[in-house]
């Protein structure tokens, strides 16, 4: 039992690296965008609203590529928590799960992902709406 504990343990380990991860994206994104969106109420130049979507976009790419690999891991950590003690190899590999996740795209449009990067969207759309009627 002691090896299956093990490979549990490297498993949530890595789950628990990619969820953080997730998190400080999320912060990340937060931040930067609104330091552009700031400058761009400041100086009332539309320009840095346009350049605030680009972080925006990379962002919600990299935190689904955290979300869909935190995922392939859920379902190793679900495979090895059933398989007996002597077959246990500690093997971190995700290929085989991959037909079993959501695709990278698919995680993209989750519900979370979506909500959280796309209401980011909106708010800067309107934000450019506002400062092209101001200027």
């Amino acid at each position: 039992m002691d090896n299956k504990r093990k490979h549990l343990e490297l498993i949530s380990s890595v789950i628990n690296r990619l969820a953080g991860n997730s998190f400080l994206i999320k912060g990340w994104a937060i931040t930067l965008v609104a330091a552009l969106l700031a400058l761009a109420a400041k100086d009332k130049e539309a320009v840095f609203v346009y350049v605030a979507y680009f972080p925006i976009i990379a962002f919600w790419a990299l935190d689904a590529h955290f979300l869909k690999q935190e995922h392939l891991f859920r379902k190793l950590y679900d495979n090895v928590r059933v398989l007996d003690e002597i077959v246990i190899d500690f093997t971190m590999d995700t290929r085989p799960l991959h037909q079993e996740v959501k695709s990278w795209i698919g995680t993209c449009f989750s519900r979370t992902l979506f909500l959280f990067h796309g209401a980011m969207l909106v708010t800067t759309g309107v934000i450019a709406v506002i400062l092209a009627k101001v200027t």
